[in-house]
């Protein structure tokens, strides 16, 4: 009679779910410890746009420089508004929104721009991402000199109460307050990172997502406080009139900006203005997670 043996076979691992919040949590972590990779690729993109070129990125700031001083002249006198406090507004308010509407407009191709590296590379989506807001970063140092010059010469009308439009509201001026525009920057970055792989995704699937997206970023810049002082609305909305303060209120970028431009102005940091944008960022958070969760693995499929 054959004796039999038996062997024991070890258990097979668990099978890895490809939809998992887990594995989109995992792209994002494993993004962040590639940052000498985007790091460097955000880098050379700068290097790349500018190559030949006789100042190099500085022309990032003189454009910059040229449209905050145009529009800041005009409006200035449209709203009847001192020039020593509404250039510097204008010109921060310009920074900031620049930052927003490339991370939003570029955030929407920035997986079909990289279609060859997302199919010959392997590495996590979320490195486009980070790579792209990267570049932001970058552009907003190079934004961040027209500040410091605008700073050197509007300094003595900005470090004590002022009013930036007759009837507006009195601002402190510039104090040690001024450091709080970091953690508001910090805020705004990483918004930046959902709000990319959000719409990021939806785009590579419904190629008519970044069109949309270009003509409405237009008409947010009009409706946002921008060239335009949100104080203007709390002096023409007297009486029951309190109604039309909701034109700035109920816009999210507007949020957005105000807290990073507040600091960087000695203005008071109202605490509603941190909870919107904080409200934003878990929600966004959430939101982008589970797009991920569900198409991250489609989307080299889809560019």
């Amino acid at each position: 009679m054959q004796a039999t043996r038996t062997f024991d076979h070890p258990e097979a691992p668990p099978a890895v779910k490809s939809r998992s919040f887990k594995r989109a949590f995992a792209d994002v972590r494993e993004a962040w410890d590639h940052r000498e990779l985007w790091g460097h690729l955000g880098w050379q993109d700068i290097k790349q746009r500018y190559r030949r070129s006789v100042i190099g990125p500085l022309w990032i700031t003189i454009s910059m420089a040229t449209t905050a001083l145009a529009l800041g002249l005009l409006y200035s006198v449209l709203f009847k508004a001192n020039v020593p406090t509404f250039l510097p507004y204008v010109t921060v308010g310009f920074i900031v929104w620049n930052f927003i509407v490339g991370c939003v407009t570029e955030g929407t191709d920035v997986f079909i721009a990289n279609e060859g590296l997302i199919k010959h590379l392997p590495a996590p989506i979320s490195v486009h991402v980070m790579r792209m807001v990267w570049r932001q970063v970058l552009f907003l140092a190079h934004n961040l000199v027209v500040y410091l010059v605008v700073l050197g010469i509007f300094f003595t009308a900005l470090d004590h109460p002022y009013t930036i439009t007759q009837g507006g509201p009195e601002h402190p001026g510039l104090s040690w307050t001024i450091v709080f525009a970091i953690p508001g920057f910090v805020l705004l970055a990483v918004n930046a990172v959902w709000v990319a792989l959000l719409f990021g995704v939806i785009s590579t699937r419904f190629r008519d997502i970044p069109p949309v997206v270009h003509s409405f970023i237009n008409l947010v810049f009009f409706m946002t406080p921008i060239v335009w002082d949100a104080g203007v609305l709390q002096s023409l909305a007297g009486g029951d009139s309190k109604w039309r303060v909701l034109i700035a209120e109920l816009n999210p970028v507007f949020h957005f900006v105000e807290i990073v431009r507040a600091p960087l102005l000695g203005h008071a940091v109202d605490w509603h203005h941190w909870a919107v944008v904080g409200g934003f960022t878990v929600f966004g958070w959430l939101l982008a997670l589970v797009i991920l969760r569900n198409y991250r693995a489609r989307v080299s499929y889809w560019v």
